[in-house]
């Protein structure tokens, strides 16, 4: 398995920047397109674990979703967790995971804290 792996969405085009510019430091990594596999409570945990970030910052606040059924709602980290995992669509891409470290890929110079 590579270090370094990154949850991507091919169809956005600042997830698709995140991985051009891996690319370009000639570094190795995994990509999981995590609309097609799904998110799993563990990997959530895992990215607010070593980003150090809240759920909230995880989340995509433009999306349709939230902005539907999310917004102005108060979730605790659990709650917040299980959202994501069922509705993966609304983390914010990409996300760079190593193995000590988390970030989001915006802008691409982010990427460099997990290098």
């Amino acid at each position: 398995m590579a270090m370094i792996r990154v949850l991507h969405n091919p169809r956005c085009a600042t997830s698709r920047k995140g991985l051009e510019y891996l690319n370009s430091k000639n570094i190795n990594f995994e990509v999981i397109n995590y609309l097609s596999t799904g998110l799993s409570r563990d990997i959530v945990k895992e990215i607010l674990l070593k980003s150090n970030l809240k759920p909230i910052e995880l989340v995509r606040t433009q999306e349709e979703y939230y902005k539907k059924f999310l917004k102005a709602k108060n979730f605790n980290e659990e709650e917040w967790v299980e959202i994501l995992t069922q509705n993966p669509k609304l983390l914010k891409r990409p996300v760079v995971i190593g193995k000590y470290k988390a970030v989001i890929g915006i802008p691409v110079e982010n990427i460099d804290k997990v290098l």
